[in-house]
């Protein structure tokens, strides 16, 4: 399937395009489930009614976790972007939050420990470890922020609050993705 190359997109219309491989009734009961509603209701509430595109994405998250009933924020940060976690922490508890912010170098692990390939002997990130931090803090919420490919999936995998990404890392623009990506777009377009 790729809907990029789709003629009609009947789905933004509440049609049927036929290309789906998933039983539609039974997705519609998983977003019956309580659990479920409870999220989308809240997601809702920060983007219908116009309200979309009017928040960043701190924003966003703070208001979700105010909307929700959260009250203790956890910080899944890497190092290299301590100085940026710390204005973020600070923005959040000036909203009446708690923030309990865990580097990825938590536990001092070295690398070599970590990865059974290496032969670095240097601290290397801990993304179980950073998981394990935050689910004994009992945290409501967690944002990662600048975490490396891979050691995000393993901190969604372990961590227990639910889990979002507040900053994608990307060195080459700022953190900012799409600029990179746009950027490779246009180089291959010429």
């Amino acid at each position: 399937m790729n809907c990029t190359h789709c003629p009609d997109h009947a789905c933004r219309t509440l049609g049927d395009c036929n290309a789906r491989r998933f039983d539609k009734d039974e997705s519609l009961q998983g977003y019956l489930e309580p659990s479920n509603q409870e999220l989308i209701q809240a997601a809702a509430r920060l983007v219908d009614n116009g309200r979309g595109g009017t928040l960043n994405r701190l924003e966003e998250v703070i208001e979700y976790s105010l909307d929700r009933g959260y009250t203790h924020i956890g910080i899944a940060y890497c190092w290299s972007m301590e100085k940026d976690v710390a204005m973020i922490a600070d923005l959040i508890r000036k909203r009446g939050l708690r923030v309990s912010a865990v580097s990825c170098t938590t536990g001092g692990l070295a690398q070599d420990q970590m990865n059974e390939q290496s032969s670095i002997h240097k601290v290397g990130c801990n993304p179980l470890g950073q998981a394990e931090q935050l689910n004994a803090e009992k945290v409501d919420l967690v944002a990662a922020v600048g975490l490396c490919l891979g050691h995000d999936m393993l901190l969604q995998k372990q961590v227990e609050a639910p889990c979002t990404t507040l900053v994608v890392k990307d060195r080459t623009s700022g953190h900012a993705p799409l600029v990179a990506i746009r950027k490779m777009a246009s180089i291959l377009e010429n």
